[in-house]
């Protein structure tokens, strides 16, 4: 690592963007994501110090904080590495490039510049250097990317200071008690593995001797062990402004250990290189959003995912209930960080960031690097399901499986199809955008059981309905009536906003991935494959509401499903169009 920079240029061989357009992406392609990625913090770190060097602190200068980073990677490029490419590193360089451009708020700025020196006193302990810097201390609490928490628990708990050595891998910290007199804390910092190791027991102890250590998932992979920061502790954990630490029960840790070995298992694809198909070492950081409950949500359904472009193969996530859903949460997360990399290294498309597309997995309108990220993401999801599907061992697990690859070919090659038309991609774009849509192409002539493939055509068809009735508003009266039924289909216009529009809980995405056994509902009657006793339930509840949009959109599909004459098809096709009053 260098404050210099060198003049290279990043080029990506054609092959390597093949795989990562075709929505996967092998080992030598993510670890070149991970190069540009590796060249890009060096970058803004650069432009960070130039920004902080003059800021008034009480710490020891950036300078000097750079010189001992410098030094430690010098003497272990690799650890060193792991510590600047970590999701909250990158988290923290754009938080606080925030802050020096007044977009962003936070503590005092000179302690969120001081988590350069918390960097640096990190990197010297996995080093072995020798390190003396002054640190900003939070609650009492010294933060050390990679590692964990330090706390002096006589210290001051508003922002000090506090003095750091570190000598062949110990750390000594000491402040300011509250009475004024010094007190400190000597310890080998070092995370635990929630599987092996001394586990437990090191929790324990440290945690006695004011040292709480970041905890890590252990993977075993062709290659050897990995771990994987289970991050409940860094203040740059989070997506948005720092938080203090949420340290998981043991149970709770524990059994994140025990899903992720399961999710593990179910993504060792042969031949894992197609979209879908993850390594879970490539993850550099999972953070628990929360605490999960005794009994949580659906096994199919993980209730909070999310990532950053400036989180590089980091992901937040609530725990779902099953392996299942956490699988298709870190293949879905990962391709979010793929493609954030790719945009970092190539121009994909001019983004006037207008929130007027039509996403299938979303209640509002999207901009198109929106729509591009969603897209992206929903291939490798749809891949996921695929490999379910090809690996079920029972019609059941076939039925589930068919559904959601089904239904998430369909709805990413239907945005595929609108960046294809926006006219918005750039060179790069439209190939990155053109193999995602051969990827999807070759899918959908791909066989799917016949009941699944009905449900994820009705989903499709119901998400994008309700979506326009509550988002999209009808033109005025004059153009309306231009449009008649004798008019023939009009040229589709821009979309006009609805002014009232607000968020609606999708409940039929997941509602239709199993076959009812017993229809009670119109949406029930609909998903087993009966349109005309849903078609009448709808007919009775518009009549007690003629615009309720959740009905509406029900009845304008199972109108469809009866009959796709022309009638049909233009309420389909622009379900805003309708009068409030339908009858059957």
């Amino acid at each position: 690592m260098s404050s210099e920079q060198h003049q290279a240029t990043f080029r990506m061989p054609a092959d390597l963007f093949a795989e990562l357009a075709a929505g996967g992406g092998s080992a030598q392609a993510v670890a070149f994501l991970a190069r540009g990625e590796r060249a890009r913090r060096l970058l803004l770190l650069r432009t960070l110090l130039d920004h902080v060097g003059a800021l008034p602190t009480p710490l020891t200068p950036a300078a000097e904080a750079w010189r001992v980073l410098k030094e430690a990677a010098e003497r272990a490029p690799g650890p060193v590495d792991r510590l600047l490419l970590a999701p909250a590193t990158g988290a923290w360089i754009a938080h606080l490039l925030r802050r020096t451009h007044g977009t962003a708020t936070g503590p005092p700025l000179w302690v969120e510049a001081g988590h350069l020196n918390a960097l640096a006193i990190a990197a010297s302990v996995c080093a072995g250097t020798d390190a003396v810097l002054r640190v900003a201390l939070t609650d009492g609490g010294l933060f050390l990317p990679g590692l964990g928490l330090a706390r002096l628990r006589a210290a001051r708990q508003e922002p000090a200071v506090g003095l750091a050595r570190t000598r062949a891998g110990e750390l000594t910290l000491t402040a300011p008690g509250h009475d004024g007199s010094p007190t400190s804390l000597t310890c080998r910092p070092a995370t635990v593995p929630l599987r092996g190791g001394p586990g437990a027991e090191a929790v324990s102890r440290d945690d006695r001797d004011g040292w709480t250590p970041l905890r890590t998932l252990t993977h075993r992979g062709p290659a050897g062990a990995v771990a994987i920061p289970l991050d409940d502790l860094g203040p740059y954990r989070d997506l948005d402004d720092p938080l203090p630490p949420a340290r998981l029960t043991a149970a709770e840790a524990t059994t994140w250990q025990r899903l992720f070995d399961e999710a593990a298992a179910l993504l060792a694809v042969p031949g894992g290189t197609g979209a879908g198909r993850i390594d879970p070492a490539a993850i550099r950081a999972v953070v628990p959003f929360g605490r999960t409950g005794p009994a949580p949500s659906d096994p199919l359904t993980t209730l909070v995912s999310a990532s950053s472009g400036d989180s590089y193969g980091g992901m937040v996530v609530a725990r779902p209930a099953a392996a299942l859903a956490l699988a298709e949460t870190l293949v879905h997360e990962f391709q979010h960080s793929k493609l954030a990399a790719l945009i970092h290294l190539f121009p994909l498309l001019d983004d006037d960031r207008e929130e007027r597309y039509y996403a299938p997995w979303r209640a509002d309108p999207r901009h198109l690097t929106g729509l591009l990220h969603g897209a992206y993401a929903f291939t490798g999801v749809a891949g996921f399901w695929r490999d379910r599907l090809n690996a079920a061992q029972h019609p059941g697990q076939a039925g589930t499986a068919g559904y959601h690859f089904a239904l998430r070919r369909t709805q990413s090659r239907m945005v595929v199809r609108t960046l294809l038309t926006s006219g918005r991609l750039t060179a790069q774009g439209h190939a990155l955008v053109s193999g995602l849509a051969r990827t999807l192409d070759g899918w959908l002539r791909e066989p799917v059981p016949a009941a699944a493939l009905g449900r994820a055509r009705t989903a499709a068809a119901l998400h994008r309905t309700e979506w326009r009735l509550r988002n999209v508003a009808a033109p005025a009266p004059s153009r309306r009536s231009a449009q008649g039924a004798g008019a023939g289909p009009a040229t589709e216009p821009v979309l006009r906003p609805r002014a009232d529009r607000t968020f609606w809980p999708d409940v039929r995405t997941l509602a239709f991935a199993v076959r009812p056994a017993v229809p009670r509902t119109p949406d029930e009657y609909l998903a087993a494959g009966d349109p005309a006793t849903a078609l009448a339930g709808y007919t009775d509840a518009l009549a007690r509401d003629p615009a309720e949009p959740h009905n509406l959109a029900g009845w304008i599909v199972a109108r469809a499903a009866l009959g796709r004459d022309r009638a049909a098809r233009r309420m389909l096709a622009r379900p805003e169009l309708l009068q409030p009053s339908p009858t059957g």
